[in-house]
């Protein structure tokens, strides 16, 4: 057979295989509401495919490869960034949104993109910044990623930002409450659509797994702390099942750990496909239109599981987020962000030059937070000691630049 490819390789044959393969509550990238500034529809890709390679060209996804998950960047090479957090969070995502026939590259965009709005230092910055623009409208690292990809990010002369659809624009809001739902977007659904709402449970599936993995080999906690979590015990079971003896004669546990941990997310991602596609089955939904018309998520873990991915949350939040070490990187992020947010808006010519400009249109406040919400961790760090002369204060449990006191490396 000859293939022709102007037949196959075009975004009309595309669009016409989604609408061959995915499920009826599955979005369709030919049905697409459109960007806010007019672009003619891409020869090869579909609209979702586009909005990804935008968002993977971005500075601000690069800049996630130096922001902060749980550790600071610097104190370990091989703990989660910003950016590996978003690839697995892509991963999932599109393993989930596959065997549940939904449209994988809308699921890759937004989780690609759902973190671009993160300020340095993780939630512990998101905090600061909060605190900081309490006069001046707040921070909310939902609502920073739209203005990242409205308005921030510069690709063309024609208009602002990434000039994204409607519907990944909109998606990336999934947390906001009503009272800050942009008008633009209003009627506001019930629910967002499938696609956002995998990526939404492949956020939180990923960051599980990945934040006892970091746990364990910065030794905030051990293996026997969590021995007791459910989800734990089931994911070291399967593995005697797998490799019976292994768990009880290897010291290598940096394997042990890897072995448990993909353990562990296989049960966690089977069941949301098992669960979800039951749902899915008896609710027989007949488009998106009528998901995001709905009262309850459909995507969601059975009950059990559900029960014991929640006991493995209350236990990082205890032995994990609330350690003392991370406690001490709160503070530090405050310091930096705190000199810095003063000294920039005293200071705003400091800034860097498309800064200055932002601040003329919306003031200086807020180009202040744009400008440091979107620094990575180290050129924070860095530009507090340039701009106030000194170096943060080192909780003695933080080590930096071959500072003594940092946590061991696996």
């Amino acid at each position: 057979m000859t293939i022709r490819s102007d037949e196959f390789f075009n975004r009309s044959a595309k669009e016409a295989g989604e609408d061959a393969s995915l499920a009826p509550w599955a979005m369709r990238s030919s049905h697409t509401q459109g960007r806010q500034y007019h672009e003619e529809a891409d020869d090869l890709r579909t609209a979702w495919e586009r909005d990804r390679d935008r968002i993977v060209h971005s500075t601000a996804f690069r800049r996630l490869m130096y922001k902060t998950q749980v550790f600071v960047n610097w104190e370990g090479d091989h703990y989660r960034t910003r950016l590996s957090h978003s690839l697995e969070v892509a991963q999932v995502a599109r393993s989930l949104g596959s065997a549940l026939f939904l449209n994988e590259p809308l699921c890759e965009a937004l989780a690609l993109a759902h973190d671009l709005g993160h300020p340095p230092f993780g939630h512990r910055g998101e905090q600061a910044l909060n605190r900081l623009t309490q006069g001046h409208g707040g921070f909310r690292h939902n609502a920073q990623v739209l203005r990242v990809v409205d308005q921030l990010e510069r690709r063309s002369p024609e208009y602002p930002g990434l000039n994204l659809t409607r519907e990944v624009r909109e998606s990336l809001l999934k947390h906001e409450k009503d009272e800050d739902w942009p008008t633009e977007f209003r009627p506001r659904p019930e629910r967002p659509c499938l696609e956002a709402q995998v990526v939404d449970l492949a956020d939180s599936t990923a960051y599980n797994v990945h934040d006892i993995e970091d746990g364990l080999h910065s030794g905030l906690f051990g293996e026997s702390n969590i021995a007791e979590v459910a989800l734990w015990q089931g994911a070291t079971e399967a593995v005697r099942l797998r490799h019976p003896g292994f768990l009880e004669v290897s010291v290598d546990q940096s394997l042990r750990v890897k072995r448990v941990a993909n353990e562990l997310i296989k049960i966690c991602i089977n069941d949301l496909i098992k669960s979800s596609s039951q749902r899915l089955s008896e609710v027989k939904p007949l488009s998106p239109e009528e998901v995001r018309g709905r009262k309850e998520t459909l995507i969601r873990h059975s009950d059990a599981i559900d029960k014991e991915v929640g006991e493995l949350q209350h236990f990082l939040y205890e032995r994990f987020y609330r350690h003392p070490h991370l406690q001490a990187l709160t503070d530090h992020a405050a310091e930096v962000l705190d000199g810095l947010y003063r000294e920039l808006v005293s200071r705003p010519g400091e800034m860097a030059p498309w800064y200055r400009t932002w601040a003329d249109k919306v003031g200086v406040e807020r180009a202040v937070c744009d400008y440091l919400a979107g620094m990575t961790d180290r050129f924070a760090e860095d530009e507090f000691e340039r701009l106030t002369g000194h170096v943060p204060d080192w909780p003695q449990s933080l080590g930096r630049h071959g500072r003594s006191g940092g946590i061991g490396q696996a």
